[in-house]
């Protein structure tokens, strides 16, 4: 059966680190008889600039008959004026919302030829290896009423609702712990229960989960002990479940540990399985056509789309074998270059993976 991905470049630096891993996903075809066809599709800020809004029936469409989506990155400068609705980020909500996503999955691997780059020491994260487990469709980012309104004295007020149902934390909970089990046993889940009653019940329902695996070894923190404890002693973390504001955080720092936020993928994942694959970075826009971004993570991305919808775990494999023969052969885009390696630009590093892939064949 011959399955649909759809292309979402995006904006910013978005279409030049997509471009590197269609690159991987054309050999994949080619080489490899990976069966899919490609679309390519609008959102975000070049949609809003195409049809006046940031995700158009169109693309969305495209999504709901797809098997998977690899997404570059949404928004700039070029759209912070515009009204909410029509801002780039609004697209990339509204279609985790239309699809289901409700699970983001956001592996911190440390390749170990990247170590030195680490803004921890190499002892330190050596052999790192966390996945974050990240809540996606609820939460502040979309909670209901928010807004900004003007008070009786004339001041404005910004407000945002954080609320999660008992629902919405059970599904996410067993996806992490399903996770765990595959990896090493352990969920610490995170939350802010001392001062948040939306996150005191978050506490409850993981905890009951618990109960049904029983392999699976369940601690609890505070967010902001987790965000301590992730540059004290990150190894001792295997998955961290959290909510969708408190996830986007803790991803982001996580990045650091394995030596630059271009090498972390991520997957948004439904209950069918399909998903939305991306780099956890932004658009980047004060680098966008330099040809200096780190295409890696979207290759990683890529990886990832085809080991959880796709099922074709040897050839995501092959994809981290390649970029760990590419590193080794100290190849580095500016993001991760360091002394006795070698610079190279975006496009570069995307034929690098290729031709790395043609050796493992």
């Amino acid at each position: 059966m011959t399955e649909k991905i759809l292309i979402l470049p995006g904006d910013g630096i978005g279409p030049e680190i997509v471009a590197q891993a269609e690159k991987v996903l054309t050999y994949l075809i080619n080489e490899c008889g990976l069966k899919v066809t490609i679309e390519h599709g609008l959102l975000g800020g070049s949609a809003v600039d195409a049809t006046g809004v940031p995700l158009p029936d169109a693309t969305l469409a495209k999504a709901r008959g797809s098997a998977a989506i690899l997404l570059g990155a949404v928004g700039g400068v070029a759209w912070e004026s515009m009204e909410r609705a029509l801002r780039p980020e609004r697209g990339l909500l509204a279609i985790r919302a239309a699809l289901g996503l409700f699970a983001n999955l956001r592996p911190a691997v440390l390749f170990p030829q990247l170590a030195a780059a680490s803004s921890l020491k190499a002892e330190y994260v050596r052999n790192l290896d966390i996945m974050i487990v990240r809540e996606l469709t609820g939460g502040l980012y979309f909670g209901e009423p928010r807004g900004i309104r003007t008070l009786d004295d004339g001041q404005r007020q910004g407000y945002n609702t954080l609320v999660y149902s008992e629902r919405e934390i059970e599904r996410i909970a067993r996806v992490a712990f399903d996770v765990a089990g595959k990896r090493r046993g352990r969920v610490c889940s995170v939350d802010k229960a001392n001062v948040l009653e939306a996150t005191e019940l978050w506490r409850d329902v993981v905890t009951n989960v618990a109960q049904d695996y029983p392999a699976v070894e369940l601690e609890h923190m505070y967010v902001d002990n987790a965000a301590m404890q992730l540059v004290r002693a990150p190894k001792q973390f295997d998955v961290m479940l959290t909510t969708n504001l408190f996830g986007d955080v803790l991803s982001d720092l996580a990045s650091m540990l394995t030596g630059s936020i271009g090498m972390l993928p991520s997957a948004a994942l439904a209950r069918d399985g399909s998903g939305l694959y991306e780099p956890i970075h932004g658009s980047a826009p004060d680098i966008a056509g330099q040809d200096i971004a780190n295409p890696l993570a979207t290759i990683l991305s890529l990886s990832m789309l085809l080991r959880y919808s796709l099922a074709e775990i040897k050839l995501a494999d092959k994809i981290g074998l390649a970029i760990s023969q590419v590193l080794s052969d100290g190849l580095r885009t500016k993001d991760i270059h360091s002394a006795g390696t070698r610079c190279i630009g975006t496009s570069a590093m995307g034929d690098a993976v290729v031709q790395a892939l043609a050796s493992l064949s």
